[in-house]
C-alpha cells in the first residue's frame, strides 16, 4: 500500500469524514476518491492539492512516508472508535518522524547519548527495580527524596522524550525500544491532562522500558492489566520512595488531612490521586472510599467540586465557617503551598539543544528547524533571535 493510500485513509478518519465528505470538498466524485484511497488510480497535481486542502494538510503530508516502528509499545485504555484509532495512528506517525529527526540530528552532530537504563527480568518487584534505577541514575543524590527534574534525569541517561498534545485524552503516553533508536517516549500534554499526570506518565513508561522489554514490538490493542499495574507501582516507587514518603507524610500530620495530601503531592510533583494511591498501597487508607472522602472534604474546605481528573487550583482558599463553628477566612491563613504545577515544571530540552547546535553549524535550515520542533517559521525565527540575547 503506497503512502498516499495510507495517508488519505488516516487523515480522513482523523477528521471524522466520510469518503463523500472528502470528495465533495475536493471537487471530485466519490467513485474517483474511493479509487484513490484504494490505490487503483493516480491523482493529478491539481487533485492532490484539492485533497490536501480538503484535509487541511500540505501535499507533502499526503505523500510523506509513514515510518514503521519495530519496537513500539502502545496500548489504549479502552476500546476506541474508528476516529480515535485514527488519532492514535496519527500519534504513532508523529512519533516515528520525531524519533527519526532526533536520531539524524544526533548523528550529524556526533552527539549521541548512550542508553544507561538497566532492564530487569520478570519476577523482580517493581518497587525494587525503581529503587535500583534511582540509585543508578541519581548517583550521589540517590538519597534525595524526590526527583528534581525527571526530563533532565532521563535525557542524561539516553532516553529521548517528546512532550506534545496528542489531541486525544484516551492515551497518556507511549514508548519505543532500542530497535528504533530509543529508548524513547512520547507523552500527552493535552489541556485536560495535568502536569502532575504527565510526570507520572513519564515514570509509568519508564517502568515499561525497565520491566517489560519483551512486550515491545508486539502490536496489540488489548491492555495488559498486570503490566499496567506493575508500571504504576514502579512509577509510584520511583517518584515517591516509601521511606521519604512516610517521612513527608508524618511531617504534615498536624495539617488538615486534605492539606497534608496537597502538600505531599506538591513536594513529590505528583497528583493528589497518586498520593492517595500510595496511602492505599501502604495500608493507611481504603479504596475507593478515600478518593470520595478527599473530594467531599476538599469541596467542604475550599468550596469547589473537584473532578477526578482535575488537580486542585493554585492557592485554594478555605471557605467561611459552617454551623459547626469552623474558623473564618480571616482566621485561616490562605494556603500558598502546594501550588498546582505548570508547564515550566516539566520541559524537555535535549532536542531543542540539538536543533540550536545544528543551526549554528549550518547543518539545517530555519524552516527545517521549525519542522523538527513543530513550530511555525515566525516562532522559529523569534526563538533564534532570542538565542543571541545571551552569548
Amino acid at each position: 500500500m503506497n503512502e498516499l493510500v495510507i495517508n488519505l485513509m488516516r487523515l480522513r478518519k482523523l477528521n471524522n469524514l466520510t469518503q463523500q465528505n472528502v470528495a465533495d470538498a475536493a471537487g471530485i466524485s466519490r467513485v474517483a476518491y474511493r479509487n484513490l484511497e484504494k490505490g487503483n488510480a493516480d491523482p493529478r497535481q491539481g487533485t492532490l492539492q484539492a485533497l490536501a486542502n480538503a484535509l487541511n494538510v500540505s501535499v507533502f503530508d499526503l505523500l510523506a512516508p509513514v515510518r514503521k516502528l519495530k519496537s513500539l509499545r502502545y496500548r489504549a485504555n479502552k476500546k476506541m472508535s474508528e476516529q480515535e484509532l485514527a488519532q492514535g495512528n496519527q500519534v504513532v506517525a508523529r512519533a516515528g518522524n520525531w524519533l527519526q529527526d532526533f536520531n539524524e540530528l544526533e548523528s550529524a552532530l556526533n552527539n549521541q547519548r548512550p542508553n544507561q537504563l538497566k532492564t530487569f527480568g520478570r519476577g523482580i518487584k517493581p518497587e525494587n527495580a525503581a529503587a535500583k534505577l534511582r540509585a543508578e541514575l541519581l548517583g550521589e543524590n540517590a538519597k534525595c527524596d524526590y526527583v528534581p527534574d525527571i526530563c533532565e534525569l532521563l535525557e542524561n541517561a539516553g532516553v529521548k522524550i517528546f512532550l506534545t498534545d496528542f489531541q486525544m485524552s484516551e492515551l497518556f503516553g507511549l514508548s519505543i525500544g532500542e530497535a528504533d533508536g530509543g529508548p524513547a517516549m512520547m507523552i500527552n500534554t493535552g489541556k485536560k491532562i495535568s502536569v502532575e499526570r504527565q510526570i507520572f506518565s513519564i515514570a509509568h513508561e519508564l517502568g515499561h522500558l525497565i520491566l517489560h522489554k519483551e512486550s515491545y514490538g508486539k502490536p496489540s490493542e488489548k491492555l495488559n492489566v498486570e503490566q499496567e499495574h506493575e508500571a504504576d507501582q514502579f512509577a509510584a516507587a520511583f517518584l515517591m520512595p516509601e521511606v521519604p514518603f512516610l517521612a513527608e507524610w508524618n511531617e504534615n500530620r498536624g495539617l488538615h488531612w486534605v492539606d497534608a495530601v496537597l502538600k505531599t503531592k506538591r513536594h513529590f510533583k505528583v497528583s493528589y490521586q497518586a498520593v492517595l494511591h500510595q496511602l492505599i498501597d501502604m495500608g493507611k487508607a481504603e479504596s475507593p472510599a478515600i478518593y470520595k472522602k478527599f473530594r467531599a472534604d476538599y469541596e467542604t474546605r475550599y468550596g469547589k467540586k473537584l473532578h477526578w481528573k482535575e488537580e486542585p487550583p493554585i492557592n485554594p482558599v478555605p471557605q467561611p465557617p459552617t454551623a459547626s463553628g469552623s474558623p473564618t477566612p480571616s482566621q485561616i491563613r490562605p494556603t500558598e503551598e502546594p501550588r498546582q504545577l505548570d508547564p515550566l515544571d516539566l520541559m524537555e530540552d535535549r532536542l531543542g539543544s540539538l536543533v540550536h547546535d545544528a543551526i549554528d553549524q549550518e547543518l539545517i535550515t530555519t524552516s527545517r528547524a521549525a519542522e523538527i520542533l513543530e513550530v511555525d517559521i515566525e516562532e522559529m525565527r523569534e526563538r533564534m533571535k532570542s538565542w543571541k540575547v545571551v552569548s
